[in-house]
């Protein structure tokens, strides 16, 4: 086993592609597969699964890929501390549900690493493909919420595939709508209030479970609903179509302006927002420095 081959592992379990890997490598690909295939003989296991739309992570490989992590981070260290090398490349992934105050940390850690080498990644996904990304190590933390509805399913979910959640902050349901809507200017608003105004809603792809919703409330009925995929979408249907959207109430003007208003929503249930991350590795030093960005942002906004 070399540390080229540790290399090689994560470049393709990053990329998904052992194509993609190659190039970023700059290597030939049979060379880039052959290294690989030796190096699961020698350790006895499969690291990964192919098909036909690239490779996976088995089970080993993905405890492979913990301990892989790790050794090549040390090395680093170690070029670093005794041949006067540049500082490594800080490598860090975040997946998340759509909200602005994941962005806003993401945005202060860069500007903090801003003079150093960094191959940072940002992701607004679906919830299961959130904890896929963690599961398979593509991303170090992944920030999703719990509520009295989901927290059953997903937290089963999250143990069986030796996940752990952390709370950051419980949130008060709370409804955006754009500055010139109608309910603007009360002090609340109940669901029947909003049963007038288009329902907007992340699309949760082929695993468009209730459970997975980003929203509280998804099995009310909605005489008029949308669904999309991005919050810039989102936000402009709620400006152009009077629409709303159930979240967490925390806004960021810096991001997304003043058009858009948080209005708090008469309800029971609450949202337990907080980050997940593997079981079987402590948090690296930028996950930890990230926590405390967006703990920081937070604190200031609630």
């Amino acid at each position: 086993m070399t540390l080229n081959q540790l290399k090689y592992v994560i470049a393709i379990a990053e990329t998904g592609s052992v194509t993609a890997a190659a190039q970023r490598l700059f290597i030939a690909q049979p060379s880039l597969s052959k290294a690989v295939a030796e190096l699961e003989k020698e350790m006895g296991i499969t690291i990964f699964a192919r098909t036909n739309r690239g490779v996976y992570l088995t089970e080993d490989g993905t405890r492979f890929l913990g301990y892989a992590r790790q050794i090549t981070e040390q090395a680093e260290l170690l070029e670093t501390e005794y041949k006067s090398a540049p500082a490594p490349r800080r490598v860090f992934s975040v997946s998340s549900q759509h909200y602005a105050f994941v962005v806003n940390a993401f945005v202060e850690l860069v500007r903090e690493y801003g003079k150093s080498k960094y191959e940072f990644t940002l992701r607004e996904l679906k919830t299961a493909e959130i904890i896929e990304d963690v599961r398979t190590h593509r991303s170090d933390i992944g920030i999703l919420y719990l509520s009295r509805f989901n927290r059953e399913v997903i937290m089963h979910i999250l143990q069986s595939e030796d996940i752990r959640y952390e709370k950051l902050f419980t949130a008060s349901p709370h409804v955006f709508v754009s500055r010139s809507n109608p309910l603007v200017g009360k002090k609340s608003v109940t669901l029947e209030d909003l049963k007038n105004y288009p329902r907007l809603t992340y699309d949760q792809g082929v695993k468009n479970s209730f459970y997975f919703a980003e929203e509280l409330h998804i099995t009310e009925y909605a005489p008029k609903s949308i669904i999309v995929s991005d919050r810039a979408t989102l936000f402009n249907l709620l400006i152009g179509l009077d629409g709303y959207t159930i979240s967490s109430g925390v806004l960021s003007e810096d991001l997304n302006g003043s058009n858009i208003v948080s209005i708090p929503l008469e309800s029971e249930e609450q949202m337990d927002i907080g980050y997940i991350i593997n079981t079987d590795r402590p948090a690296g030093s930028m996950t930890e420095r990230y926590l405390e960005h967006l703990r920081a942002y937070i604190s200031g906004c609630i």
